[in-house]
């Protein structure tokens, strides 16, 4: 082991010179004119990949092509244990550009990080697995396990070929754990083993009403407005404790443990510190629950845009023709998105008036995702944290979804080790998105240190 973390450590700095190179590719699947970068991305991750030692191919799909690479296959007398690496190469989309200190696709390294799109989610995260493989097979130092990467360029669109993908190559995927850093931890001095993630449900509401905008001056009070409607039946979702105001919400809901309760408060940011960190004058919340509970591991209903009427500058008197919303719902265990939406489609029909027209579109949905942290693996992936951070690390819910996870258990049939090695301030999803270098070196220890131990344990 210790020439593999010799090499880690004398190495460091090319790969943060790689890593920036990797970055600098806008792989943006989410815009179609970034098709050809996205073509380009997954080319040099082959290219990258095969320099390393690995055995690589990329796989074409409907979409962007899913990039496999896999450890040399060594002939044994025995069962190698085999375990999938999951990361995805493609970014959210960089805007508002203006909110940006650095360009989004010029890595910047300052104060001991990276800035880019891209830099923790997801590329620095996968990178950081590929390079403790790279130090076994440049060293010459035996696994004792195989392991295959599946990178992917849809995990920001919903993963579509991915599933496909799955079933395909099921028998050659076919693995013990699958391992994936697309979660966070608290803080360097708290890295985590993420046990749980919240499922998702989304749709889309339109309210009609006149058959095109009129003056408000002359239709004004004879015609119900679509805005105002909308309005009202969203604010009629929630009641004022933060509850959701929907019959049946909250029916499979299962209560957190003593033992759950009493690990999140291990969990080292304060509300005054998550209040300052999010920017907000006061936090809002369930009754009843601290902020860690809330944003990990109870259900939501969020309104994620609002649009109707006249947005340009000044003023337009009109009555609009229509309205919309786009929700979104995060479910935790035993809440099914097909549930979740049948239950909110039923409240938004008996709080729409008979004055407009109601439409509803469903939208991509991913249930929840548990495992226990006191098996065997997790208890290797625990170690492999508290070794190579040198601090006890915690285990945590996680309130974002990864809907793949739910696939690898429904198809390889395996369970999934979550270790993020994202920072609460990386701003993942947001302007000025960075990766900080520290967790970026230390989570490559931590996979170098974690594959002997999986495979002993």
């Amino acid at each position: 082991m210790q020439p593999v973390l010799d090499y880690l450590r004398a190495h460091g700095a090319r790969f943060e010179k790689e890593l920036c190179e990797y970055l600098r590719m806008p792989s943006v699947s989410a815009q179609s004119h970034h098709a050809k970068d996205m073509r380009a991305t997954a080319d040099w991750l082959v290219k990258h990949c095969r320099a390393m030692g690995l055995k690589v191919k990329k796989h074409a799909t409907n979409f962007h092509p899913i990039v496999t690479a896999r450890t040399p296959r060594k002939k044994s007398n025995h069962h190698r244990p085999h375990y999938v690496v999951y990361g995805h190469y493609d970014v959210q989309p960089p805007e508002p550009l203006h909110e940006w200190k650095t360009p989004p696709f010029e890595p910047t390294i300052h104060n001991g990080a990276i800035y880019a799109r891209g830099a923790t989610d997801n590329k620095g995260q996968h990178f950081a697995h590929l390079k403790a493989v790279e130090a076994f097979l440049k060293t010459g130092t035996e696994l004792p396990c195989d392991i295959t990467f599946v990178i992917e360029g849809e995990e920001e669109v919903g993963s579509e070929s991915l599933t496909k993908f799955l079933r395909q190559y099921r028998k050659d995927l076919k693995c013990d754990v699958v391992v994936v850093s697309d979660t966070g931890m608290p803080s360097k001095k708290h890295p985590a083993l993420t046990y749980s993630l919240r499922g998702v449900a989304a749709m889309e509401i339109t309210v009609r009403g006149p058959k095109a905008d009129l003056h408000s001056g002359i239709y004004g009070g004879t015609v119900d407005n679509p805005a105002m409607v909308l309005s009202q039946m969203l604010a009629a979702l929630r009641d004022k404790k933060g509850r959701i105001s929907v019959p049946g919400f909250y029916d499979k809901v299962q209560k957190l443990s003593t033992y759950e309760r009493k690990q999140m408060k291990r969990l080292p940011i304060n509300e005054q510190q998550y209040r300052r960190l999010v920017g907000v004058p006061k936090l809002f919340g369930e009754s009843g629950y601290t902020h860690h509970e809330q944003r990990s591991a109870r259900p939501t209903l969020e309104i994620n845009g609002l649009t109707s009427g006249y947005q340009g500058e000044g003023s337009k008197t009109i009555v609009p023709a229509w309205a919309s919303a786009k929700i979104t719902c995060r479910l935790v265990p035993d809440q099914s998105p097909g549930m979740i939406n049948r239950l909110l489609k039923k409240q938004l029909k008996k709080l729409c008036p008979p004055t407009v027209k109601l439409e509803i579109e469903e939208g991509h949905g991913a249930d929840a995702y548990l495992v226990s942290p006191d098996g065997a693996q997790a208890q290797a992936a625990l170690s492999a944290l508290r070794e190579a951070f040198g601090h006890e690390p915690v285990i945590l819910r996680e309130g974002g979804s990864i809907p793949i996870i739910t696939e690898f258990k429904n198809v390889l049939g395996a369970d999934s080790l979550l270790l993020g090695l994202a920072l609460p301030d990386d701003n993942l999803h947001s302007p000025n998105e960075k990766f900080d270098l520290a967790c970026f070196h230390k989570g490559a220890e931590m996979s170098a240190r974690l594959w002997p131990k999986l495979a002993a344990a």
